[in-house]
């Protein structure tokens, strides 16, 4: 068993990223989703380039890495829910790539994973892709290249970007928007190190899983094996810059604002609290919550997001960030400020609070009979590929390889199908099914209903049970959001019959 006292957030080593790319005239485009390219009459209704650029995250501190359209994060982009788009993709880099649309409806040579299909974004080339935004509300695109042991490929560059499909019904109780992206930067490598799991409710584990994890990891330790490698980071940032370093949110006393925002981390889980302020949840990964709460934190598993109304009635000039200490001062928040306010920006603990999806769901927490059930058992292999640990869905690891594999699991469409999560690690895990949401069902043993999501945190030692209906044909990835655990085998394939 890893320490947990010796957090992954304690691994601060500086690792500088380094990506250079080539700016070129792209290729023609090559077409998804059956659209049609002609003249110069045919232009997109985005643009986005990957390429290398230049991040000042603080006075004098810059970043370079792989962006769209040369910021972090990438453009903001709007769709109208329903509405067909098409979005130019450039590749100035010499590196192959794909953008994954997350959260969203799409078909697979659209979606963005070479699992799938989806056909690479050419090095120096191009592809327009075609497609219909649904469903609404907070999305986001991103890369979703394997990085490995690179820690300059994948969702360690600055390939993230938020999307916001406007819903066809928006009660509309806020009088603005605002959008965080969460993201650090100078990640490096360190052995062991886990991050404490006690926000999490209901927090029990199965003690039989936790019996076969804690033995397979004494006896890995056993043959001289050391801990698995971690990521960790020495800066931290929202919108791209450092706690201090960035315009403030500005704000009016008694304005309702509704924040947006996103943790485009490659591996990091993080909390956001405001001192003197509650967050009523208005939506997770973008779709509306049936029971609308007010908490004093926020908590994000990678790739989660979360819509909240702020109603500013406590006036001052307030940190907005993660409550590890150690995060926040290394950048990890922004100021809020009132009109009428200076000075230094505030901040204040907030009091003690664990984060339970079921409180967002329906009161009576009964959720349709599934169709079928699928059993799946997450297991660590300690350090066994080279270092890196492997990661295992019934016993098997997705190749390393890459590229699109038979499928494990079998689907027929208009089925309502259930995943029995059994998780034999002391690791969360960010949970994410492509191109579908999944309601959740059972949280370590408490049954809830009514909470759609995309992606959500399987405590270590936990078991989980989310449903989804087969509705959109094709082959479906699921996978660990987090960096390092879906490029080691934490990946597995759905197809439909």
């Amino acid at each position: 068993m890893t320490n947990k006292a010796n957090s992954r957030r304690d691994f601060l080593q500086t690792a500088g990223l380094a990506a250079g790319a080539l700016l070129v005239t792209p290729k023609l485009p090559l077409l998804a989703s059956g659209a049609t390219y002609g003249a110069a009459e045919a232009a997109a209704d985005y643009t986005l380039h990957i390429k290398a650029a230049p991040i000042e995250i603080a006075p004098k501190h810059f970043i370079s890495t792989a962006t769209y359209n040369g910021q972090f994060p990438g453009p903001l982009l709007r769709f109208q829910e329903g509405k067909q788009v098409t979005v130019d993709v450039f590749n100035d880099t010499d590196t192959p790539e794909q953008l994954h649309w997350h959260g969203q409806f799409v078909s697979t040579d659209v979606d963005g994973a070479a699992e799938e299909g989806t056909p690479f974004i050419p090095a120096h080339g191009m592809r327009r892709l075609a497609f219909t935004p649904k469903p609404g509300g907070l999305r986001f695109y991103h890369t979703h290249n394997r990085a490995g042991a690179d820690l300059a490929a994948g969702q360690y560059s600055g390939q993230v970007g938020p999307v916001y499909i406007e819903p066809r019904d928006n009660p509309g109780r806020y009088d603005r928007e605002v959008f965080l992206t969460m993201k650090e930067f100078e990640p490096s490598f360190s052995q062991g190190g886990d991050m404490a799991q006690d926000f999490l409710s209901p927090k029990g584990v199965v003690k039989e899983l936790e019996e076969a994890g804690e033995a397979a990891m004494k006896a890995s330790l056993a043959k001289g094996m050391p801990h698995g490698f971690e990521v960790g980071y020495a800066a931290f940032t929202i919108n791209g810059k450092k706690l201090g370093h960035g315009e403030p949110v500005r704000v009016r006393m008694g304005e309702r604002v509704l924040f947006h925002i996103l943790n485009g981390s490659a591996t990091e889980i993080r909390s956001l609290a405001l001192p003197g302020h509650v967050f009523e949840v208005v939506a997770l990964d973008g779709n509306a919550v049936p029971n609308p709460v007010k908490v004093p934190v926020l908590w994000f598993g990678t790739a989660e997001r979360i819509s909240a109304i702020v109603e500013m009635r406590h006036p001052g000039v307030w940190i907005l960030g993660d409550t590890a200490d150690d995060d926040r001062h290394h950048g990890m928040g922004i100021v809020v400020e009132y009109a009428g306010h200076t000075g230094k920006a505030a901040w204040l603990p907030p009091p003690a609070f664990r984060w339970d999806y079921a409180r967002f769901g329906k009161p009576s927490g009964v959720s349709a009979a599934p169709d079928e059930t699928f059993d799946m058992l997450i297991a660590k292999d300690n350090a066994a590929e080279e270092g890196f640990n492997r990661w295992t869905i019934n016993g098997k690891a997705f190749p390393m390889a890459g590229g699109v594999q038979p499928a494990s699991f079998h689907l027929r469409e208009g089925k309502r199908y259930r995943i029995r999560l059994r998780n034999a690690s002391d690791d969360i895990h960010p949970i994410h099914l492509h191109r579908h949401s999944f309601e959740l069902t059972k949280l370590a043993g408490k049954s809830t209903a009514g909470i759609l999501k995309d992606v959500v945190m399987l405590g270590g030692y936990q078991e989980m049970e989310i449903d989804f209906v087969a509705d959109n044909p094709g082959l479906t990835l699921f996978h660990c959001h987090q960096q390092l655990h879906m490029d080691f085998g934490f990946m597995t394939l759905f197809d439909y019959a």
